[in-house]
């Protein structure tokens, strides 16, 4: 994938969901990669293995996803392996987000004043105006009557968390974030920040006129225009009418939290692989490891506004954490994140957990924040095994679900309450554990994951250094005139990043899966 950077700031793009089994070289964050400088090109390159699913890519640097920049990735099953559904008749990406008419780099300024985010100017369904808003244009989904679609719908937006819903039509659910679910039909589904869901849509109206396609806010009554795109039959006779459909009740977690609990996996499906998903019997599975990470609202740390987990709010160093460990570069990070909340002053620092590999761990993510918080973790799938209100305690452990729960690499966490993961770390490398609401993530609410490969073995060890890496920091000697990386390499797919805002990229990417 062919990156061209021609904004007036250095860029990475990273891809959400996509495990890039041995390789965090090419993860697109800060702790594994130099920053793609202004005007030069760089291609990731990488293999979606044992993977399938709807996922989506976006920059991860200097707030830049709050003016766009982000597409579709969609993996499909190879041939030998049965999707659990009929082939549908189309297949839908849409982007439900929050919007702001400030830049990226005004908005980030105000994050760092006390100031804080303010509530977005509205909501947009793949960048198009918010309902009722001096006549701006609706986005249109084209349908034919009586077939069925699959509509692949993320949530890209920076602090928002969204209700997603179509007027008159049912949501079957069938996939999350590349975990098969049980296929249970929904009216309505909220979609917090950075999450991504896939269903089946079938046309099964009149068609005798046209429906809304709506995306509102949750939890935030200061937001008053929902995002709105319309559905059109192609026998439809006229617009859409009557008023938009209802939403669940604004504030009611509780409502959220039980449909988030309602999610299962579908353990005779197959996916990436022919074995069924439920193979994997993660409920028997000793823990290894257990950590307890707590974030906390911003607070002035060291006269600046930062956002902690556990006491400490992440610094990303000049030199990225991976080359530092293949370069065998002291002083760069510590090995010390602590397992629980310590009882000190909140500081900056750059402290990294040291995973075992091939360890079973489980992570409690405790939000003592007043807003929805979604985690994300680069590398993994994780099982997300029970969520409640309240201080988790060790009697929550009573409360999991320890079958079928769904798979995934980004979950919520709601305000006062507490989301618990399982996760094996299977996946050599150094991989990002960050909250995904941009304000969070940019005050500091991130942190590292160390996985390193004790056995020397060809097949289980990581990628080695890519040759078009790109050197910084106390590594900066070895990085070469790369002038020629602003003309591309010749290949098919490539991203164009421009300085008029940034692009909205709203194409898919598709690729098959690979496994071995």
């Amino acid at each position: 994938m062919n990156v061209k950077n021609n904004l007036d700031e250095p860029l990475l793009l990273t891809w959400n969901g996509i495990q890039h089994r041995k390789n965090s070289w090419q993860d697109g964050v800060l702790g594994t990669n130099c920053p793609i400088p202004s005007g030069w090109n760089w291609t990731y390159e990488f293999q979606v293995k044992d993977q399938i699913g709807s996922f989506f890519y976006f920059p991860s640097t200097n707030f830049q996803r709050a003016s766009g920049g982000y597409g579709g990735i969609i993996v499909n099953n190879r041939a030998i392996i049965p999707v659990p559904f009929a082939l549908p008749d189309g297949d839908v990406t849409l982007f439900i987000s929050d919007w702001y008419t400030k830049s990226h780099k005004k908005l980030r300024k105000d994050v760092e004043s006390k100031n804080g985010l303010r509530p977005p100017d509205g909501i947009v369904i793949n960048g198009f105006g918010p309902f009722a808003s001096n006549g701006s244009p609706f986005g249109t989904i084209n349908v034919e009557p009586g077939r069925t679609y699959r509509f692949r719908v993320h949530n890209s937006g920076i602090a928002t968390s969204l209700n997603f819903r179509i007027q008159n039509h049912n949501l079957l659910l069938v996939e999350t974030e590349g975990s098969y679910t049980i296929q249970q039909n929904y009216t309505n589904m909220d979609i917090h920040v950075g999450q991504s869901f896939s269903f089946l849509v079938t046309m099964d109206q009149s068609g005798s006129n046209d429906y809304y396609i709506v995306a509102s806010p949750r939890f935030a009554t200061s937001i008053k225009a929902s995002g709105v795109a319309v559905l059109r039959y192609s026998n439809s006779q006229g617009p859409a009418s009557g008023p938009l459909p209802d939403p669940p009740i604004e504030l009611d977690t509780f409502f959220s939290m039980n449909q988030a609990r309602s999610l299962r996996l579908n353990l005779s499906s197959g996916a990436a692989r022919p074995n069924p998903q439920g193979s994997f019997k993660y409920g028997q599975i000793t823990v290894t490891d257990v950590y307890v990470i707590v974030n906390r609202p911003p607070e002035m740390i060291e006269g600046r506004l930062r956002a902690t987990l556990n006491g400490i709010s992440y610094l990303p160093p000049a030199t990225p954490l991976k080359l530092a460990q293949q370069y065998n570069i002291s002083g760069v990070y510590k090995l010390d994140f602590p397992k629980r909340p310590m009882n000190r002053h909140p500081k900056v620092d750059t402290s990294v957990i040291n995973g075992t590999f091939k360890g079973f761990v489980e992570i409690i993510f405790q939000n003592s924040d007043t807003t929805v918080k979604s985690y994300h973790l680069d590398g993994y799938a994780f099982f997300v095994v029970g969520m409640d209100f309240g201080l988790w305690t060790e009697n929550s452990r009573s409360t999991y679900n320890k079958g079928d729960a769904v798979a995934r690499s980004t979950t919520q966490v709601f305000p006062g309450a507490w989301t618990a993961v399982l996760v094996s770390l299977d996946n050599a490398g150094m991989w990002n554990l960050r909250i995904d609401n941009l304000a969070s993530w940019y005050l500091g609410q991130e942190l590292y994951l160390s996985v390193v490969n004790p056995e020397i073995d060809i097949d289980s060890s990581e990628n080695s250094v890519p040759k078009n890496s790109i050197y910084c920091g106390r590594l900066s000697p070895l990085q070469k005139d790369q002038a020629q990386r602003v003309n591309f390499s010749g290949s098919q797919r490539s991203i164009f990043v421009t300085s008029r805002g940034i692009l909205l990229a709203l194409f898919a990417i598709l690729v098959s899966s690979l496994a071995r």
